[in-house]
C-alpha cells in the first residue's frame, strides 16, 4: 500500500506570492513498517491495530518535519461547500430547466448545468477521482432522487488546471450516454462570455438546507456579485482569490449557497456565469460564496464539447 501526502508551500518574493506543490509518498511493506525507515520499537508483541497506528503516526510525523524543513507558510485549506440553498424559495424546473442532480451510488451528490445534448458542467471537486460508472445525471425534476430522466455517464473531463488545494479552475465536464430530450423541463443554458461585474444580480439554484434538515425540493435565490477586492479581504487567510472565480452573496447576508449541491449554476442574464465552488459556513454575514468563473474556462469547455 502507498500512502501519499500532498501539500503546498506559499512564499513571498518581492511582493509576489509563489506556490510550490509537493508530494510525499511512503510505501507500506510487511509488518506495516515504513519502507526505508527502521521501526522505533519491537513489533513482536503489538496487535495489528497498534502496528498500523504507530506506523501512521511516524508517517505523519515525518511528513510534518518535511513540510517544516521547507519553510512552510501554509494558507488555510479552502472550506468545502456541498452547496445546498439556504433561505431560498421553491421554484419549478421549467424556470431552471438546465439544473441537474448528479447522483453517486444512487444518492444526490452535486448539482450541475446542462450545456449541450450530452454535456453537463459541474465543479471539478465533485467528480475528481470518481469513476464515470458510479455516476448518474438526473434531469427535468424538481425533486432529487426521483422523477425526470436518469442518464448513465460515459465520460468525465476535469479541467487540467484544476487545483485540489485552492479550488482554482474548479470546473469539469460530464458526458451522458443517452442525449437529453429537450422540452419545457430540460434545456441547455448558454455560456457567459464575460465575468459579471460588481453589483450585478444573479440567481443560484439548488436544493435546500435549513435548521430542520434538508429538503429535496429545488430552490433558488438571488445573489449580488461582489468585487474581487472585497472577496480577497474576506478570505485573506485562505490565499489570493483569482480571476478564475466569482464572489457573491444574497442581499444582507444570512442566505445563499450552503451545505449536496456544489457545482450548481449561477445564472446572470440567462447565461451560465458560475458554478458553486467553496465558501465558509452557511451563508455567514462576514463571508461570500465563491463560484467558478465560466467565462475564464470557455475555451476548455468549447474545445472538449464543440459547444459555443
Amino acid at each position: 500500500m502507498i500512502i501519499s501526502l500532498r501539500y503546498r508551500i506559499s512564499q513571498s518574493n518581492k511582493g509576489k506570492q509563489i506556490n510550490t506543490d509537493y508530494r510525499l509518498s511512503v510505501k507500506w511493506k510487511n509488518r506495516y513498517d515504513l519502507s526505508g525507515y527502521k521501526t522505533l520499537s519491537d513489533w513482536s508483541n503489538k496487535t495489528l491495530f497498534a502496528q498500523y497506528r504507530n506506523s501512521m503516526f511516524r508517517f505523519l510525523l515525518l511528513a510534518s518535519l518535511v513540510a517544516c524543513s521547507t519553510g512552510a507558510n501554509l494558507p488555510l485549506r479552502r472550506p468545502r461547500l456541498d452547496g445546498r440553498i439556504i433561505g431560498g424559495s421553491a421554484v419549478g424546473i421549467e424556470d431552471f430547466p438546465y439544473q441537474v442532480s448528479i447522483e453517486y451510488a444512487g444518492s444526490h451528490m452535486c448539482g450541475g448545468a446542462i450545456i449541450g445534448p450530452v454535456w453537463v458542467v459541474t465543479a471539478a471537486h465533485c467528480v475528481d477521482g470518481v469513476s464515470a460508472s458510479n455516476l448518474r445525471v438526473r434531469a427535468g425534476s424538481i425533486i432529487w432522487g426521483t422523477g425526470g430522466t436518469l442518464h448513465l455517464v460515459s465520460q468525465i473531463i476535469v479541467n487540467p488546471h484544476y487545483d485540489y488545494y485552492t479550488f482554482d479552475y474548479d470546473v469539469a465536464l460530464i458526458a451522458v450516454s443517452v442525449p437529453f430530450f429537450y422540452g419545457i423541463s430540460v434545456q441547455p443554458i448558454p455560456l457567459a462570455v464575460q465575468k459579471p461585474g460588481p453589483g450585478v444580480t444573479g440567481v443560484v439554484s439548488g436544493w435546500r438546507n435549513s435548521s430542520t434538515g434538508s429538503s429535496p425540493r429545488l430552490q433558488a435565490i438571488s445573489v449580488i456579485i461582489a468585487s474581487d477586492s472585497l472577496c480577497n479581504a474576506a478570505y485573506a487567510q485562505h490565499g489570493v482569490i483569482t480571476a478564475n472565480t466569482i464572489c457573491a452573496s444574497a442581499n444582507g447576508g444570512g442566505t445563499g449557497a450552503c451545505q449536496g449541491n456544489s457545482g450548481s449554476p449561477l445564472a446572470v442574464g440567462g447565461e451560465l456565469a458560475g458554478l458553486v465552488s467553496w465558501g465558509i459556513g452557511c451563508a455567514g454575514f462576514n463571508y461570500l460564496d465563491v463560484f467558478s468563473n465560466i467565462a475564464r474556462v470557455r475555451s476548455f469547455i468549447i474545445s472538449n464539447t464543440g459547444i459555443i
